[in-house]
């Protein structure tokens, strides 16, 4: 693993970045994705990003959030995992897949329609399981938080 991976795994495990990355990641990587045709995320030289679009859960107006997500090419998936930084709550785009399933992401410059299934029992075992491999500092968002971190796959649809 390159070093300059190993750290930013370091860093992202920590409280500080909790407090300070949700507030400036997603503004960050929203910017440049939209000057970039939907081309480019930042946080996306780290880990593979996409956009999600999805109807708000209680306004039903579209939301537009970057995140992190594991594609699962041998399924032709995307894992998405709800970690919100290892905060407390659940991260508002967990509720509005939970509400509104069918949503979009933005990949690679597509546009891909999707339909999200939040994974339970053994399957979200397997998932978080790959998770933690793929990107290890979400086993320390988890021990920081009382509520068990929501995990969805996309599916296209």
């Amino acid at each position: 693993m390159p070093i300059g991976v190993r750290f930013v795994q370091k860093v992202s495990s920590t409280r500080t970045f909790a407090r300070v990355a949700p507030h400036v990641i997603p503004a960050l990587d929203k910017a440049v994705h939209r000057l970039s045709g939907g081309r480019v995320l930042l946080s996306a030289r780290m880990l593979p990003g996409v956009v999600l679009t999805a109807k708000g859960a209680r306004s039903g107006r579209e939301r537009t959030t970057p995140l992190a997500c594991m594609p699962e090419p041998d399924r032709g998936t995307w894992l998405l995992v709800g970690s919100n930084f290892g905060r407390p709550g659940h991260p508002a785009w967990t509720a509005n897949l939970l509400a509104h399933p069918d949503a979009e992401i933005s990949w690679k410059g597509e546009t891909v329609p999707v339909r999200a299934e939040r994974l339970t029992g053994e399957e979200r075992a397997a998932a978080w399981a790959a998770a933690l491999v793929f990107w290890p500092p979400y086993a320390s968002y988890q021990a920081r938080v009382d509520r068990e971190i929501r995990l969805f796959r996309l599916t296209r649809r």
